[in-house]
């Protein structure tokens, strides 16, 4: 292993991270959207109750683009099996996507 590459079960680091960038750059996405969509917040949220969700839900969905580092772990050989690990994969981030949505926007456009 050289000293440049950094890997976790033959997985380069850089790999993971990039995946996880890509993770928060979707959960920012997706929560941006529904937090600016508010034009008239309930004053009871307070001044900043936009910043909970815009720090909560991408963080999680960068966590949950890990699950594309089980897919790469895994590495099957059968097709059939890369498909479901693959699917399970995709499913495991959206389901992240929706919990980081849940809790980052708790107490305020989800209660």
């Amino acid at each position: 292993m050289s000293s440049n590459s950094l890997q976790i079960f033959g997985i380069p680091v850089n790999s993971i991270f990039q995946k996880m960038i890509f993770g928060f750059i979707i959960g920012l996405i997706v929560i941006s959207a529904l937090v600016f969509s508010v034009n008239d917040p309930d004053p009871a949220w307070g001044d900043y109750w936009r910043v909970r969700p815009l720090i909560v839900t991408p963080i999680i969905t960068a966590f949950g683009m890990c699950s594309f580092f089980l897919k790469d772990l895994l590495c099957p050989k059968e097709t059939a099996l890369k498909i479901t690990v693959f699917i399970l994969s995709v499913l495991g981030f959206i389901f992240s996507l929706w919990i980081g949505t849940i809790l980052g926007l708790d107490g305020t456009l989800w209660n």
